[in-house]
Parts: C-alpha cells; structure tokens; sequence
C-alpha cells in the first residue's frame, strides 16, 4: 500500500508521536541547510481560486471534518501521552509536541481542499499542538509558519515534511529546547520550545462509520463511528488509554497481529480508505481475555493519571457491549469479547485506584 497517500492531519512530520518524527531521522541523509537569516513568510495561497465544483466541495467538507476530529483527539490523548511517559518506559521519546504539515501532505482535489479550507501552502504550518506539552507551555498556535530551528532553515515544498523530520528530530533528542522561528500575523516571532518527554505513539482518526479502535504496536486508531458513540470526551479517552495500555504490553507482538492491523490503519487513515477491507473480521482474531484484562488494567490507571475520572468505565463499555454485541462484525466488541471478564477487572482497577488516590498514594499500576 501506498504510505504516502494517506489523510494529511496524520502527515508523516507527526511531532506529537516520536515514531513518526525520530524514526523519520535514521531514514533521511540529506544535510540540512546553512544558517542564515530566516525569510519572512509570504501568503501560502497565491493562486487565483479554482471554479469550485461539486466533488471539490464535498473533499473541503469531508476534510473540515476529518481535521476537527483530529484535533479533538490530539487534545484528549495529550495527557495520556505525557503524564504517562514513565508507565510506557521504553516506549517514551523526547517530542516537540506539535504536528505541521502544508498542502503536499494531501493528493487529488484535497491539495485544493487543503488550500480553501486551511490556507495551506508550500510552507509548513502547525497543524495541531499537543495540549500539555512544551510547545504548548512556550505558546506555540496552529497556523504558525515554521521558518527555521536553530538558526536552520527549515524547507518548504513537496517534501518538507520528510526533510524537516531530519532536521527536527536530531534537535528535539539532544536538547533540552528548542530555538524555533514562525512567521506569525505578517512577522517572525522567536520561540523557545521545551522538549516533552511522552509515550511515542501516532494518535490516528480512522476513516470509517465502524465502531472500533485498533492498535498495531505503534499506533493507535480510532474510528470516526467510534468517536461518535463515545460522545464525551472521557469515553474517548477510555478508548485511547485501552490500545495505547495493548500497545505498551506489546499485544499486537503477542498475537502477532501487528501486520494485520497495521495493513487496517494504513488503509483506514487514507483519504478513501477501502471499505471492501472491512469484511467479516477484517482478518483480526479477538483478544484473549487475560490480554484484555491486563490493558483495561494499565489503561485506568493511565486515565486517572492523565486527570480524567475511572469512574464511567464501566457504564461505558457495557453501553458499548449491549448496542453493539460481538456479532456485529467489525465492531469493538468483535474482538473484544470477553464482557464479563472485563467488567471484573474494571471494578477491581477501579477500587484500587480509588484506595490508592484517598490515601495520596503514588498511582502506579
């Protein structure tokens, strides 16, 4: 499958997730350019606006949603990803704490749609900013320009985001902060960036009406049809906290589903993502039980460190188990079946953290 063809809110400069920025930087040997002093920033949109047709229209509709969406998770994973950063231990890296990407992180009708609803241009812009994090600490926005880190100036074009991969995450790993240039409101600004220690997964918004979240060792995914049965902000985050806790004991590993479910989120995060995949079980068996349990487990404690309540937990994902049962076939409960089980270690997590957080004792799992 093509990894480059895939929704730009999820673009491969993913500073919220080490894996997408660190990783980047062992695979790109170009040099970076000599300092030299940083240009101002011009309108990313110079072109006259196309004529918009109908097809044109719904790809800037469907991105408005889809980049909503993304953000909202990216504000709901924030504190799970840093208050968390010991409890993912080899799993952690030090981060920037802020997506960019420009109109090259899109294809087809989307570079317009890119342009028109986001004011995207050849120049990289922050897309997101990780709530809690030091770039967020250091008053980084979204629409920041990314001019230059360092006193280097970071490129622009087709293939920024790979080429600023290389320059950003030598620079985010061996330093304490960061110098960044943005170009904001007309004029630079100068910026010190605290670097973030977090847990170093890609939060992923699945493409898909299906109600499910996936997890391939890397990443976590939740669907578009999950974020819209959760509804609340803590239910999503039980979400995220449960396949960030399978990725941290390494269950994809364990099941040896990392490729299956990997193939799912690359396919689920494309622009037009095949449904047809969606067949059956999609080739995901179902989680062991004491698999299950131990993620529901880590993931309370995650949620109560992160500062969001445990207590709806269980509510929740009984609500999920009674609308949607394991018969219904890509769905959560299809390859989470074991309800009961659950439910069990649920309210045992849930008293322990309860006991623990009235006797001021450290929440450690």
């Amino acid at each position: 499958m093509n990894k480059t063809n895939k929704f730009g809110a999820l673009s491969r400069l993913s500073l919220v997730a080490a894996s997408a920025l660190l990783s980047a930087c062992s695979s790109f040997q170009s040099k970076p350019a000599a300092p030299e002093t940083p240009p101002a920033v011009v309108s990313s949109v110079t072109e006259a606006p196309p004529v918009v047709t109908a097809k044109m229209s719904a790809a800037r509709a469907q991105l408005s949603q889809m980049v909503a969406l993304q953000d909202r998770l990216y504000r709901i994973a924030g504190p799970l990803l840093i208050n968390n950063a010991d409890l993912c231990r080899t799993q952690a890296r030090s981060l920037l704490g802020f997506t960019a990407k420009n109109k090259y992180s899109y294809t087809g009708e989307f570079v317009d749609a890119a342009q028109a609803v986001l004011n995207y241009g050849d120049r990289l812009e922050v897309a997101s900013v990780l709530s809690g994090s030091g770039a967020a600490r250091a008053g980084l926005r979204k629409g920041d320009a990314l001019i230059a880190a360092n006193g280097k100036v970071l490129p622009v074009g087709p293939n920024a985001e790979s080429l600023a991969a290389a320059i950003l995450g030598p620079l985010a790993s061996s330093s304490q902060s960061l110098d960044l240039t943005v170009a904001r409101g007309g004029s630079n600004q100068q910026l010190k960036v605290p670097i973030t220690r977090a847990c170093a997964f890609k939060i992923d918004i699945g493409n898909s009406d299906n109600i499910n979240a996936y997890s391939d060792g890397q990443r976590v995914m939740i669907t578009r049809g999950m974020v819209n049965f959760a509804q609340s902000d803590e239910a999503i985050a039980y979400v995220l906290a449960k396949d960030i806790a399978h990725n941290v004991l390494g269950h994809a590993a364990i099941t040896k589903q990392a490729y299956t479910v990997g193939s799912i989120i690359d396919n689920l995060v494309a622009v037009r993502p095949d449904l047809s995949m969606l067949i059956g079980t999609s080739g995901v068996k179902p989680m062991p039980q004491d698999l299950d349990g131990a993620a529901d487990h880590l993931s309370l404690y995650m949620v109560a460190r992160a500062g969001y309540s445990v207590e709806g937990a269980r509510a929740f994902w009984q609500r999920l188990a009674a609308q949607y049962p394991a018969t219904v076939l890509n769905g959560y409960v299809a390859v989470h079946p074991a309800t009961a089980y659950r439910m069990g270690v649920i309210d045992k997590t849930v008293a322990e953290i309860r006991s623990k957080q009235a006797g001021k004792r450290p929440l450690v799992p």
